[in-house]
């Protein structure tokens, strides 16, 4: 028997509201989700959790860029986060989950994880 995972999605914003370089936090699927748009207005979801500080902060993040990496550093003690793989540059054993994000019709949506 094979299980099928259909996507769950949430309708988290309006793209024109969501400042470039900025975040902002939403609740997907039971889980807090920062959402960022980009310079470049590409844009990502990643959990709001930061795991070096136990906070719930990264939608206030700092985003940047690192090499051609869009980034993300926590508020707290500044951990930099790779908004596409979620890993954490400073610390390679630590990530942070990352979530599929559809643009269409100008509406931002975010998949609930996949509960495997």
């Amino acid at each position: 028997m094979t299980a099928i995972w259909t996507r769950q999605w949430t309708e988290v914003c309006r793209f024109d509201d969501l400042e470039p370089e900025r975040g902002v936090a939403a609740l997907v699927g039971g889980d807090q989700v920062a959402v960022f748009r980009t310079h470049d207005g590409a844009v990502y979801a990643v959990s709001n959790y930061d795991p070096c500080s136990g906070a719930y902060v990264l939608s206030r993040g700092i985003v940047g860029t690192r090499g051609h990496a869009p980034t993300v550093a926590s508020p707290m003690f500044k951990d930099v986060y790779d908004l596409r793989t979620g890993e954490c540059f400073g610390q390679p054993n630590v990530m942070i989950r990352t979530y599929a994000v559809s643009c269409t019709d100008g509406i931002v949506r975010v998949a609930a994880r996949d509960p495997s």
